[in-house]
């Protein structure tokens, strides 16, 4: 049965590059790996053929003979069985070492990142804070500064896989590795353990972390504290603490981005004649806002640069005003007459008349 071409199994165009090669490669491998297809024997020869396909491809110097001359290029020389020398063996022990990191080395036991959750006020994200919190988490042990061994003593060499955290089993035609048993892939053991971390080389611990919360901050806003999350195993490094930042709702001020809105009621006396009203601000301060005669409700007022201010580069937002125009109550007898003579000494209403001269023309035409 005749081989198929080797950029087929690989799926990759002839004119591909190194990168694109190896990129096909590992994902074949991996998704046909034997370890992870046991008893499927289509995957196995998959492997296989992905193996071979690369150990010609990503050699120049046989690319090139097997583009000028295909699978006879390597008949001859292989016996007629193809790459000797323990060419799948080799191959694997390549891509293994690469999704690693080295399989030679022992791997560091990294602590997970942490989140936290803060809630602050309007205000807090408007001016920025600093705030300390308290978090219960799990730190290096201070008995064995993080080792995992008790005092006098230091963790050892593993005896299984010689401090590489991997074994290597053969089956059959492939070479297998797997996390060592013994160690768990630390590459050391520990006979006499701490007894304040049972080994462990961290406890739970509480701790106060100073948090800066930078003015302009919105809700899904994340602060990362390099290094503050779980410690790692036995000394590996430390995680990240993440603290997500909820902005609570206010009383008066919505948000829209670096905007800010509010409502405020308009006495109608200041909306028909004109005048200024005092707004509130979240500086804590009020503003003075010009009403022009004539102000309707609903109308909005645009404050420049009073929003809130840009987390990052950029301008601060506006404060919008949307005033609502209060309707009086509890006349007195003196104010009534004067609101029934102002209702009489003319049309001083456009929007009402000219609504009702358009209702007037629907039904005449109806």
């Amino acid at each position: 049965m005749s081989k198929r071409d080797y950029y087929d199994v690989l799926g990759v165009e002839k004119s591909a590059d190194d990168k694109a090669i190896k990129s096909a490669f590992r994902k074949l491998a991996m998704a046909n790996h034997p370890d992870r297809n046991q008893g499927d024997d289509a995957a196995e020869q998959r492997f296989r053929d992905a193996n071979e396909a690369y150990d010609v491809l990503k050699d120049p110097q046989k690319r090139a003979a097997y583009d000028r001359m295909g699978h006879a290029a390597f008949d001859q020389a292989a016996g007629g069985g193809g790459f000797g020398g323990g060419g799948f063996s080799d191959i694997f022990d390549q891509m293994f070492s690469e999704f690693s990191g080295g399989g030679g080395r022992q791997r560091d036991q990294s602590g997970n990142d942490l989140r936290y959750d803060m809630s602050i006020s309007l205000e807090d994200a408007f001016t920025g804070l600093q705030q300390d919190i308290s978090i219960t988490i799990p730190s290096a042990c201070d008995s064995c500064s993080g080792s995992g061994a008790a005092d006098g003593s230091k963790p050892s060499t593993c005896g299984t896989c010689g401090g590489a955290g991997r074994v290597r089993a053969q089956q059959g035609f492939f070479a297998v590795e797997r996390t060592c048993p013994a160690c768990q892939g630390m590459g050391q053991v520990i006979s006499d353990p701490c007894r304040s971390c049972g080994g462990e080389g961290r406890v739970q611990r509480a701790k106060t972390l100073a948090v800066s919360v930078p003015a302009g901050v919105d809700t899904g806003t994340r602060i990362r504290l390099s290094g503050k999350g779980e410690a790692g195993l036995r000394g590996g490094p430390a995680g990240d603490l993440y603290i997500f930042v909820n902005v609570d709702p206010h009383p008066i001020f919505t948000r829209d981005g670096s905007n800010l809105h509010a409502r405020i009621p308009l006495p109608m006396t200041t909306a028909a004649l004109g005048g200024s009203i005092d707004v509130p601000t979240l500086e804590g301060k009020m503003a003075r806002l010009t009403i022009e005669a004539g102000t309707q409700s609903g109308r909005k007022f645009r404050m420049r640069g009073k929003g809130m201010p840009a987390l990052r580069r950029g301008n601060p937002g506006d404060q919008i005003i949307e005033v609502q125009v209060e309707t009086p109550t509890n006349l007195n007898k003196r104010q009534k007459e004067l609101l029934e003579a102002f209702s009489n000494s003319g049309d001083t209403s456009p929007e009402s008349s000219s609504f009702l001269e358009r209702v007037k023309r629907i039904w005449a035409d109806s």
